[in-house]
């Protein structure tokens, strides 16, 4: 199995290693008017319907139209800076989306006019797999070819799925929810993927050791992996099993109570607070069991010290073009 390489992070007050540093994600839309042109840039030559989007959007107008990811982007940037700054390190921190504004080439483009010609980019996806890792990579790419030669190099950072600092924010967290329901089962979750995808990459094998390393260190017992918020046709096999499935067994097993675990997740997107937060929660309701959703590391400090140190690194670290394959 992959995992990261250790990292020595430039000492306090070292100029910095790149001329910049650039967070990479998937993007959301900020506004009703915004949610069906988001959808059809996430579903571009899959040829879904609108009839199916719209279906979707709905999810999305629950919240006013605003998917909660891009302010969740905004304030990882400003603890990060606030992070870099305390170590006496000033560089710019940009952001650029795979599917709405701001676009990932858009930024690459301000960054080649601010004067940027090198630049570390952190991709806002923990685990190895073609959508969370490879294709990101391909963004980055694309996003430099549409701006031209004078296109920043912009080196990517491997998945971070093993880094301590990814894992014991989550740890933190799981650990104070399971002070209310110290008995309840522990149900790690992450978005399902097509087993055509699974099986050329590390991803279940990253989140089953992830899982256990958070479980063994929240002192968590009875733990298990599921999936959720998968999509595509019906009759393509998915990774399972699902979410409510598993809630459907953990009451029939006897437990009054569930604490899930978004640890798929690096923040609290469309796919925790509708997925989990509204229709896993809803199920739970029924079911009986009182539910517990687990924040996800967000602007843990923890977490925020590891995207520093990663970004800072020296030896600089990148994303080698296995890392997200057997």
């Amino acid at each position: 199995m992959p995992t990261a390489p250790s990292t020595d992070p430039a000492p306090p007050g070292m100029p910095p290693l790149v001329d910049a540093i650039v967070v990479v994600s998937f993007g959301g839309p900020e506004g009703p008017d915004d949610v069906m042109p988001f959808l059809r840039n996430v579903t571009r030559g899959r040829n879904i319907s609108d009839d199916r989007l719209a279906a979707v959007a709905e999810h999305y107008h629950l919240f006013g139209g605003v998917s909660p990811i891009n302010q969740c982007n905004r304030d990882l940037i400003a603890a990060l800076v606030e992070e870099l700054a305390g170590r006496g390190v000033e560089v710019p921190v940009y952001w650029g989306n795979r599917n709405w504004s701001p676009m990932l080439a858009d930024t690459v483009a301000q960054m080649r006019d601010d004067g940027i010609s090198r630049a570390r980019a952190f991709a806002t996806s923990a685990f190895g797999s073609y959508s969370g890792c490879r294709q990101y990579a391909e963004d980055i790419e694309q996003a430099r070819a549409a701006v031209g030669p004078d296109a920043p190099v912009i080196d990517k950072l491997p998945p971070f799925w093993d880094q301590v600092g990814f894992l014991s924010a989550m740890a933190d967290n799981l650990a104070v929810a399971r002070r209310s329901e110290p008995t309840a089962p522990v149900v790690f979750t992450a978005h399902s993927i097509p087993n055509s995808m699974a099986s050329t990459a590390p991803y279940v094998a990253q989140l089953t050791e992830a899982c256990r390393r958070v479980a063994a260190s929240s002192g968590a017992g009875e733990w298990s992996l599921v999936y959720q918020s998968r999509s595509g046709p019906p009759h393509v096999p998915w990774l399972e099993p699902d979410i409510g499935d598993e809630l459907d067994r953990v009451a029939a097993d006897g437990a009054e109570a569930v604490t899930v675990v978004p640890i798929g997740f690096v923040a609290d997107h469309m796919e925790v607070v509708y997925d989990l937060d509204t229709e896993a929660r809803q199920r739970a309701d029924m079911l009986g069991l009182r539910f517990t959703r687990v924040p996800t590391v967000g602007t843990h400090p923890s977490f925020v010290k590891m995207i520093a140190d990663l970004v800072l690194a020296a030896p600089p670290i990148s994303c080698p073009a296995y890392c997200c394959l057997r």
